[in-house]
């Protein structure tokens, strides 16, 4: 089966894609399908609408049996660039959230063979009438997640009596309301904030296994890939309410999602996580959910096969 992946084009990352999309690709692969990336290089509406003929020349000499387009704009894309081959449409929580852009998703779900939400917050936004899924992307598991804090710490030259808390991403990042994570932490005796930013998929890890818990202060999400990610490594987490944390991290010990964004619920939840010992259940049960990229794949890969039979 020949898939056309088109996403985004980011320059500095692997094969040009955000990890979580890269991920699935590989597991995809390793599933046994042959793919292909068309990277999207404009900006905009009318950058993205200037790929047209370029999408559509790749789709000709490719031949791919699907295209698999990645957020709302390359959706929309992908949709006007071919009728002839069925698009599966994956839309990852802001081209749903952020308005000035949920009416382009919104025809692009319109026109696509097959949709897939990350969080049920997103299908209800969206609201499709058919062919949609709600599948989250999934996680890689690994041998590394499974070091101890002690043994982490050891590694980083952290030492063991500190309070580390794992910031959810950038702190130059106003989406993820950095603002709101400082005036948590503060409210603490001797706990620093650390951020999330430039590292790779092992030193992430590393972080996660190292910090005593992590903090996500966003103000809108998806289906948060660092969540799961934690939750792999057994990292308590501490969040508000947004996208589907409360529903991933349901049944995880260590792990507290809190329901008004104030500096001082969001403190009070810190001092519980940071007074965990040991690791979560949270890999258990992102096995228990399916959400390993490998079973992640098999959901895809079931939903190609449909839309081509049709």
């Amino acid at each position: 089966m020949r898939v056309l992946i088109v996403c985004s084009y980011k320059p500095q990352m692997p094969e040009g894609c955000v990890p979580f999309i890269r991920e699935q690709v590989e597991a995809l692969r390793t599933q046994g399908c042959e793919c292909e990336y068309y990277h999207i290089k404009g900006k905009g509406l009318l950058g993205y609408l200037r790929e047209i003929s370029g999408l559509r020349k790749k789709i000709s000499e490719w031949k791919p049996d699907v295209v698999h387009a990645h957020y709302g704009l390359s959706c929309l894309l992908a949709n006007l660039a071919t009728r002839r081959v069925p698009v599966v449409s994956t839309y990852h929580g802001s081209d749903i959230n952020e308005p000035k852009v949920l009416p382009f998703s919104k025809l692009a779900i319109w026109l696509s063979a097959w949709n897939i939400f990350v969080s049920k917050r997103n299908v209800d936004i969206a609201q499709p009438k058919k062919h949609w899924s709600l599948i989250p992307c999934g996680v890689a598991l690994s041998d590394e997640q499974l070091q101890s804090r002690t043994e982490s710490r050891k590694a980083l030259g952290w030492k063991l009596d500190e309070k580390k808390v794992l910031f959810a991403g950038a702190l130059d990042n106003a989406v993820k309301d950095p603002e709101l994570a400082k005036a948590s932490v503060t409210l603490l005796n001797g706990v620093e904030l650390i951020e999330l930013k430039g590292y790779n998929r092992q030193q992430v890890n590393a972080l996660m296994c190292a910090s005593n818990c992590l903090l996500m202060t966003s103000r809108t999400e998806g289906s948060p890939q660092v969540i799961k990610e934690a939750m792999a490594c057994g990292c308590p987490i501490v969040s508000v309410d947004v996208g589907d944390v409360a529903e991933r991290t349901e049944g995880v010990n260590g792990c507290y999602v809190v329901p008004l964004r104030e500096p001082e619920d969001i403190a009070d939840a810190l001092e519980r996580a940071i007074a965990f010992e040991g690791k979560t259940n949270g890999r258990e049960k992102i096995l228990e959910y399916g959400l390993t990229n490998e079973l992640v794949a098999k959901k895809i890969i079931k939903i190609y096969g449909d839309i081509i039979k049709q």
